[in-house]
């Protein structure tokens, strides 16, 4: 994905191990009831108004641009994608091997790459998870990547403020 010397890549981690480090690190800690807890800063929810997808011949004419499908410019992503992985340079990265969709005929296989292990726990919880096998063997259809301590800058990213989510169908 263009990350080039992360300093440690933690790969397909068990929940244990996941819940364990966020604790290590301060980052969350167990409730009463057993859940890990954690702060997940400024923004605690959807920002609609943050959402983008990058507008292109494949989706100019098949997204309902509105206020929470805003296109973005090809250009602009290529930018932000490349600050975004100079920046996960020299940090460690969870990486998640998994996918959508249950019925092989529409499987979706996902890669996610994430800057705290407990978003990684999130995506263990959200899809699918291959056998340790079909992982070693999994080509990534899509991949997504959280880091939450990256920030754009909206003069020059074509964002709205720091925090943002962007779609490009066309790179997946």
């Amino acid at each position: 994905m263009g990350i080039e010397n992360p300093a440690n890549i933690y790969y397909q981690l068990s929940p244990e191990e996941l819940i364990s480090q966020t604790i290590a690190r301060g980052q969350g800690r167990l409730t009463d009831s057993g859940a890990l807890a954690v702060n997940t800063g400024e923004f605690t929810g959807r920002s609609p108004k943050d959402k983008f997808i990058v507008k292109d011949e494949g989706t100019a004419k098949t997204v309902n641009w509105n206020d929470f499908n805003q296109p973005f410019e090809a250009a602009h992503f290529d930018k932000l994608f490349s600050k975004l992985t100079t920046y996960l340079k020299d940090k460690q990265v969870w990486v998640r091997d998994c996918y959508a969709c249950a019925d092989p005929a529409y499987r979706v296989n996902i890669r996610v790459i994430t800057e705290t292990p407990w978003a990684n726990l999130f995506a263990y919880n959200m899809f699918l998870r291959p056998s340790e096998e079909e992982a070693d063997h999994m080509d990534a259809e899509w991949t997504v990547i959280q880091a939450p301590g990256f920030f754009a800058d909206p003069k020059t990213d074509g964002t709205r403020q720091h925090n943002f989510s962007l779609v490009n169908f066309a790179k997946r």
